[in-house]
């Protein structure tokens, strides 16, 4: 039983409440093997609600507030989400009616298994560059010209080579179509049950190591790819798909020999639409407060589009190339072929990670914004069944989409019941409307491609500024943005990651560390190199590091310190069992370097004389210490009592006072004792301590 709070010298001493003791490894394991045992109906619909949250807020759902809103919201989303399907199917190399699939079943799920009232999850165009590298490259293994564009599946197929890949392959009665959209269920499959293996062990926490700056680099480096892949539909040229590393500059050349040979009906097209809809973007984002509704730019240039083509015979007396037959209803399912998910599996790994990331992101970002929560490893769970059944319908990889997500939320969403109303649109494409695109020039497609990458271009702009704030962020952006551009956009966003993986070991490493002085009269000491006219105190040296103390940075710790404090104490102590007791401070000795700063390796570390009887160091930044950086601590002690000189440490933490207590730092035989006479609740507390004592008193009380 503790004892209750004494007073000493006016002042509160506190009184170390004993924590319960936890439960056993074996006490934990088996009292989750007999929840896991138990079985009622209970537990059935709790894990049933758990798995599917639309069963839990659709009881509560209220029909005169919420379903006005959903309505309209589901069906904008719905007029916008159709056109962007059937142009998004020209990056995954694929025909629109995956798309269409795609959005369709996605939104459907997702209703059943997603925590975000606000998110609209469907097809995404960095996911469909992605999905459509892969299917390139396979098609072109297969004996397939991915280049080959046509009126639509009737005259889009080419025949196999005449060789034993496809023989090996068993392709014979598969088309270029066929087997591209099977590459693609592949892909989606297995990228699906990467993120439903995440979310199962609850590794929703692991989207946070993609950061913000790298995110946007690859969303900067991925637009050029995409608008460097469309140039080629808004020109009407025939130009090959480049793979590797430098595709997109081999694209570029290939686009600057075959520009004399551009459709002029296509380039005419193409400019007449992008003037239509960048001006018509400008004007709703002018105009946004205004509109209740957002203005179907892309609905209305695509039937404005088809139309004039159909009555123009664009494809016949012009050779534009079209989108083609479109078919009505759905394709019988089909399991994706487990020796493409095999060859696959490691391409679907930057997939999963990019899917999984901006899910979990735009779902957090909006649940702050209207003050309520998700769960990231429930996410996890609704994006990838969102992959992995409809993989089994003909369908591709999906996530969170920014933009119809804005417009959902601009357009009074209150609940997912909005996605049912968008996917009932789309499905009355599917079943009526989809014939009527035939004609639709893949040159208008391309444009609405490109609008769409406005808002990602745009993100250029903030480099100055990510510059200004963070160097590291700013160089973490633009490495990632260039190495999609001229490697690939797995390259980029790998590289992303290494590198931010890199500025956030640098930063622990190498953290910034100061001599403290006091403010005037007060008891808050800063940084003296910082602020003119603080205190320094006599015969005491306040130190701060701004970090944890591991292994990695142990080194510079003591570097820091001894360049700061002008004794290399480690040394002095070796000088001084060497050639005696008179030889631990060497007056007049010159420095061996002449460094600049903490911490460099060239710093004079061995000054004339110490000058001072104590060392305090402020631990509140240190957030936690490993076994290297208590055997550190512990050494110094050490080398600082062989030269009468007490080190106190202040402001630890409960996590580091423990590591203390368990490494043997604070002597476990005198308990509460001896961690009086060296740890203080603050800064101002351990340096009127080393005041007060006399030094030998001081030096005394720190070994006991």
């Amino acid at each position: 039983m503790e004892a209750p709070p004494e007073q000493q010298g006016g002042g509160p001493v506190l009184v170390r409440r004993r924590p319960p003791e936890p439960p056993s490894l074996r006490e934990r394991l088996k009292a989750r093997l007999q929840r896991s045992r138990e079985c009622s109906a209970r537990g059935a619909w709790g894990l049933v609600r758990g798995l599917l949250p639309a069963t839990r807020w659709l009881r509560g759902y209220r029909l005169r507030e919420d379903l006005p809103g959903d309505v309209t919201s589901g069906l904008v989303v719905g007029i916008i989400l159709v056109p962007q399907a059937i142009a998004y199917s020209l990056l995954a190399g694929l025909q629109p009616i995956h798309s269409l699939y795609t959005s369709f079943f996605a939104n459907l799920i997702y209703f059943l298994m997603g925590t975000s009232r606000h998110v609209s999850v469907g097809i995404f165009s960095l996911l469909c560059l992605m999905v459509g590298q892969v299917v390139d490259r396979e098609l072109l293994l297969a004996g397939f010209d991915p280049a080959q564009d046509g009126p639509g599946p009737g005259g889009n197929r080419s025949t196999l080579n005449a060789s034993a890949t496809a023989l090996a392959l068993g392709l014979q009665d598969c088309g270029r179509d066929c087997y591209a959209i099977r590459v693609a269920t592949a892909l989606t499959l297995v990228a699906g049950i990467y993120q439903v293996l995440m979310g199962v062990l609850g590794l929703g926490f692991m989207s946070a190591y993609l950061s913000q700056p790298l995110l946007d680099g690859f969303a900067m480096g991925a637009s050029l790819t995409i608008l460097t892949s469309q140039l080629k539909h808004l020109l009407g040229v025939r130009t090959p798909r480049h793979q590797g590393p430098g595709a997109v500059v081999l694209t570029w050349l290939s686009l600057l020999r075959s520009a004399g040979q551009a459709n002029l009906c296509d380039v005419l097209t193409s400019a007449v639409c992008l003037a239509v809809l960048l001006a018509a973007k400008e004007l709703s984002d002018r105009c946004r407060h205004r509109l209740k509704v957002p203005l179907p730019t892309e609905l209305l240039v695509i039937v404005g589009a088809t139309l004039v083509s159909h009555l123009g015979q664009f494809h016949a007396r012009f050779g534009s190339s079209v989108a083609g037959d479109i078919p009505t209803g759905f394709m019988a399912p089909r399991v994706p072929d487990p020796g493409l998910m095999w060859r696959l599996a490691l391409d679907a790994v930057p997939l999963a990670l990019v899917s999984s990331t901006f899910s979990i992101s735009l779902a957090e970002m909006f649940a702050r914004g209207h003050g309520y929560s998700v769960r990231a490893d429930q996410e996890l769970l609704a994006v990838g069944c969102c992959n992995v059944l409809p993989a089994f319908f003909h369908c591709f990889a999906t996530s969170a989409a920014l933009a119809k997500s804005l417009v959902k939320t601009a357009t009074g969403c209150r609940t997912q019941l909005s996605s049912v109303v968008s996917a009932a649109v789309v499905l009355l494409v599917l079943l009526v409307l989809a014939p009527l695109f035939r004609d639709l020039q893949r040159s208008v497609l391309g444009c609405v491609i490109v609008v769409s990458l406005r808002g990602a271009l745009r993100k250029v702009r903030d480099l100055p500024q990510l510059w200004r704030l963070s160097r590291a962020d700013a160089l973490v952006w633009a490495a990632t943005a260039t190495t999609c551009v001229l490697v690939s956009v797995e390259a980029g966003l790998l590289a992303g990651l290494l590198l931010s993986l890199l500025s956030l070991i640098g930063r622990t490493q190498r953290p910034h560390a100061a001599l403290l002085a006091r403010i005037g009269g007060s008891g808050f000491y800063e940084d003296a190199t910082e602020f003119e006219g603080l205190v320094p105190e006599p015969g005491v040296q306040v130190f701060r590091f701004a970090g944890p103390l591991h292994y990695a940075n142990k080194d510079f710790f003591l570097r820091s310190l001894y360049s700061l404090t002008g004794l290399d104490v480690g040394r002095a102590v070796a000088r001084r069992k060497e050639w005696g007791p008179e030889a631990g401070v060497v007056e007049g000795e010159p420095p061996e370097d002449t460094g600049r700063g903490p911490g460099s390796n060239v710093a004079a570390l061995v000054p004339e004389a110490a000058g001072f009887h104590a060392v305090v160091i402020d631990c509140a930044p240190l957030l936690f210490l490993d076994a290297a950086g208590l055997a550190t601590l512990r050494q110094l002690r050490g080398d600082y009592r062989a030269l009468g000189i007490a080190l106190l440490l202040a402001c630890c933490s409960p996590s580091v006072r423990d590591a203390l207590r368990r490494g043997g730092f604070l002597g476990e035989d005198r308990g509460e004792a001896d961690e009086e006479g060296q740890l203080f609740h603050s800064v101002h507390g351990a340096v009127q301590a080393a005041r007060a004592w006399p030094q030998g008193l001081l030096t005394s009380a720190s070994s006991l």
